[in-house]
């Protein structure tokens, strides 16, 4: 009788690792010519790991999907959650989660030759998603074919570069089938969008995915009042002008960093600070809505400036806890219950509550639903992005909210994942209200 090696199979990869730990202390003793042999093959060994992962993630996919099927999921909602049960495991992002598996579904039978290399450590995982990537459009036949062209000679792959790659994959593909790129490329346009993500000190990444015309025009604008600024003796530098110029043209300001900024259209903002910061000049961190944490000195100019302008300002407290600092509680009397309560939501949790998802908060939904008895309160409330608020309906998904306001998620696989809200400042002896401070930038 054949024994089971799986319930072993975790301490099997702990003992490799300890062993690695063991390989590169040992290491650390040589000499640097060694050493440059040592770290190229730990790359090769963090490629097939990686291949590996993948591997065992498409097994994992193939077996919930299996089960959803057996209990009478609907066709159109099989594999719904896999790809949050896979971030999970990773301990990534749900987005990053459903791209690790996209990838592990098609590589091994759609793009054998990617596959092959992947495997043996001579291309990593993003190489291996740039591939299928870029052949997602073409049918099968046409993206073997581009997969034997582009990856049958592993020496040769492995020696391109990634922009390289990515010419010789859209050559490839429009060669076999420009119709097909055509399609891609029209359905592209319809996805343009502005995203906002946080930089540090403060600052934040503003970023367009355009159609390449408008895209290059709009930067060419950018530049060339960039060099007709400069070339009148403009002292900021052409990025610092490019910059001034965008927000100038969008919020209807001067594009100087002297000149007075007024807005020609309401734009609102929210500031969640403590009482302490504001009116006593301390340090607590504060926090942008839409954007996240900044220094209280920040907070404190951006309020004073909106005073200063005479633009509409309102104070709402909110109440955090003494213990851990996280929002417990909300003044209503300035709106409805409902509204209220989603306000309070958004503004305790920040982004989504799901474990390594920083994504915005979309969703205001019940962690355990209202079919399930749950109460519509902030302790049995949560904030969440669209695919994540999706996601927890999935076939065999359990959420439940803790007494002490976290949230405790079960997988289909029965791993648990407990989540808190950040807290709102630093935790003092005393209990600080906090305050949320909306103004509206008027011109």
């Amino acid at each position: 009788m054949t024994t089971n090696p799986l319930p072993s199979a975790p301490a099997a990869v702990a003992a490799v690792r300890s062993e690695l730990r063991g390989v590169v202390a040992a290491a650390l003793e040589l000499d640097a010519t060694v050493l440059v042999d040592v770290v190229a093959e730990l790359e090769t060994l963090g490629r097939t790991v990686s291949a590996a992962q993948a591997e065992l993630t498409a097994r994992l996919d193939a077996l919930l999907t299996q089960e959803q099927a057996d209990a009478g999921v609907r066709p159109e909602e099989l594999g719904k959650g896999v790809g949050h049960v896979v971030a999970a495991a990773r301990r990534e992002s749900p987005h990053r989660g459903r791209r690790h598996l996209s990838l592990a579904r098609v590589v091994q039978t759609e793009l054998p030759h990617t596959w092959a290399a992947w495997r043996d450590g001579r291309i990593d995982e993003w190489t291996s998603t740039v591939i299928a990537r870029e052949t997602a459009c073409l049918p099968l036949a046409h993206r073997l074919a581009v997969d034997e062209i582009v990856a049958g000679d592993p020496d040769a792959l492995e020696q391109l570069s990634p922009r390289r790659l990515l010419a010789r994959l859209r050559t490839e593909s429009e060669r076999l089938d420009p119709a097909a790129c055509v399609a891609r490329r029209r359905h592209a346009e319809s996805e343009r969008r502005v995203t906002l993500r946080p930089a540090p000190d403060s600052m934040t990444w503003l970023t367009a995915l355009l159609p390449v015309k408008e895209g290059v025009a709009v930067y060419s604008t950018l530049l060339r009042e960039a060099d007709r600024a400069r070339a009148a003796g403009e002292e900021r530098g052409r990025g610092q002008v490019m910059a001034d110029a965008l927000v100038a043209t969008m919020l209807g300001v001067p594009a100087s960093d002297t000149a007075p900024a007024v807005p020609a259209t309401p734009v609102a903002l929210g500031v969640v600070m403590t009482d302490a910061a504001l009116f006593g000049g301390a340090d607590d961190e504060a926090h942008l809505d839409g954007f996240g944490p900044i220094p209280a000195e920040l907070a404190r100019e951006i309020v004073c400036g909106a005073v200063t302008a005479e633009e509409e300002v309102s104070i709402r407290r909110l109440y955090s806890s003494p213990t851990t600092g996280e929002l417990v509680s909300m003044d209503a009397r300035t709106r409805t219950f409902r509204g209220n309560l989603a306000r309070f939501v958004r503004l305790r949790d920040r982004t989504c509550r799901t474990p390594w998802c920083d994504a915005p908060v979309r969703h205001v939904d019940h962690v355990e639903s209202r079919q399930d008895g749950g109460p519509t309160s902030a302790r049995n409330g949560q904030g969440l992005c669209e695919a994540c608020n999706y996601a927890k309906t999935a076939h065999r998904w359990r959420s439940r909210p803790e007494p002490d306001g976290s949230v405790t998620t079960t997988l289909p696989t029965g791993h648990r994942l407990t989540t808190r809200p950040p807290p709102v400042a630093t935790i003092r002896r005393r209990v600080l209200p906090a305050l949320h401070i909306e103004y509206v930038l008027t011109g």
